[in-house]
């Protein structure tokens, strides 16, 4: 008979509404003791549904109060969702469900680049990620850098006729790291290299600041550059086994014109890491990990309007895009001219900002306090 049905039928309505109950105060930006220790309950005891990446407390992003000249902390749950447990992996799987869908040839129409022996190639991945192969092309080795769409950086594997030796992993991040399982699994002689502070997916050879990394003739440096992640690193391809220029893999430090917000980090150490990457030669070619030039550019230009170097970078990007072709690689000595982020000694920008922070705004910005509040005001012109 029907009403046999009915107690597991509310049964299963009423845990479908016990779990959205559970969801919706997991992710309400709250101080309430109750939902905080409902989501630490919550995640002590789902260890077998979620994916524990990373070990940092709760992330805290600063977001500048319109008007009032007061700065705020708002707890990031979505973040630690996102990184901390399975709702982050099942996020991944949609994103690059919707950009194979959308972009089935990749957002943008990139161009190898060949210096004697030694081949970089962008693999536009996700809705405005970039994968790399870093390949010698004398020994058919290649190092895939951020693999976050396996199926893309396969498909670049064999149309080279390489053989996939090393996965350089920036940071844990899904859009940076998604593809780490099925490519190791696929090529078993793979490692898998990145920070381990950083919990990557499928690590295999973890890397501290400094450390090398040889492929044929290929010699990668990793630089710990914080900030971003705990763990953030990026790789340095040093150029002079080839006779050619350096390349910077820097993930989600820096981008042309633009750096990357600072979840797990202070401004302080957002500062360090690029001033790491700022002590670099002018020549160094930068392959970011994100496609952001012209949005960048554009905020470059509210803070340094009369700024010759912004103004045509802007103009070349603006023509790229319009052909949907890629604006990666920049130069160090490119973004030192124009990239705000990396001008926080010009005066310049000193004045741009207003008066600094101190009781009387006499004290000026510290370049750690310019910084942030660069990152502030770059988050308000992305919302507009």
């Amino acid at each position: 008979m029907a009403w046999q049905g009915w107690p597991s039928s509310w049964l299963w309505v009423a845990s479908c509404g016990l779990l959205l109950l559970v969801l919706v105060l997991l992710a309400s930006p709250s101080s309430c003791r109750a939902r905080r220790t409902l989501r630490s309950l919550f995640m002590a005891r789902s260890k077998r549904l979620l994916f524990r990446i990373g070990h940092g407390t709760w992330a805290s992003r600063r977001v500048w109060a319109r008007g009032a000249g007061l700065s705020t902390d708002v707890p990031s749950c979505r973040y630690s969702l996102y990184t901390r447990t399975w709702l982050g992996y099942l996020f991944y799987r949609q994103q690059l469900r919707r950009a194979r869908n959308r972009y089935p040839k990749g957002h943008s129409r990139t161009q190898p680049r060949l210096f004697n022996g030694v081949k970089v190639l962008p693999i536009p991945v996700l809705s405005d990620n970039y994968s790399y192969l870093i390949i010698d092309t004398q020994a058919r080795l290649a190092v895939a850098v951020d693999p976050s769409d396996p199926q893309a950086v396969q498909a670049s594997i064999e149309k080279e006729g390489v053989n996939l030796v090393a996965i350089l992993c920036t940071h844990k991040h899904w859009d940076h790291s998604g593809g780490n399982r099925d490519l190791s699994r696929r090529h078993q002689d793979c490692r898998v290299y990145g920070s381990p502070q950083d919990g990557i997916p499928y690590l295999t050879h973890p890397l501290c600041d400094q450390d090398m990394v040889s492929v044929g003739r290929l010699q990668i440096q990793a630089l710990a550059t914080p900030g971003h992640t705990q763990g953030h690193l990026v790789y340095l391809l040093d150029g002079e086994p080839y006779k050619g220029p350096s390349c910077l893999f820097s993930g989600d430090l820096l981008f042309l014109s633009g750096c990357g917000r600072t979840f797990e980090g202070t401004a302080e150490t957002m500062l360090s890491s690029l001033d790491t990457v700022l002590g670099l030669g002018d020549d160094t070619l930068l392959w970011p990990g994100h496609e952001y030039a012209e949005e960048n550019l554009g905020f470059a230009g509210v803070v340094e309007p009369e700024n010759l170097a912004r103004e045509r970078k802007m103009q070349w990007v603006q023509r790229q895009r319009l052909e949907r072709r890629s604006t990666c690689p920049s130069t160090l000595g490119e973004e030192r001219s124009y990239n705000p982020f990396l001008r926080t000694h010009c005066l310049v920008l000193q004045e741009a900002l207003g008066p600094g922070p101190g009781p009387t705004g006499d004290n000026g910005y510290s370049r750690a306090q310019l910084l942030e509040k660069l990152r502030q005001l770059k988050d308000l012109h992305k919302s507009k």
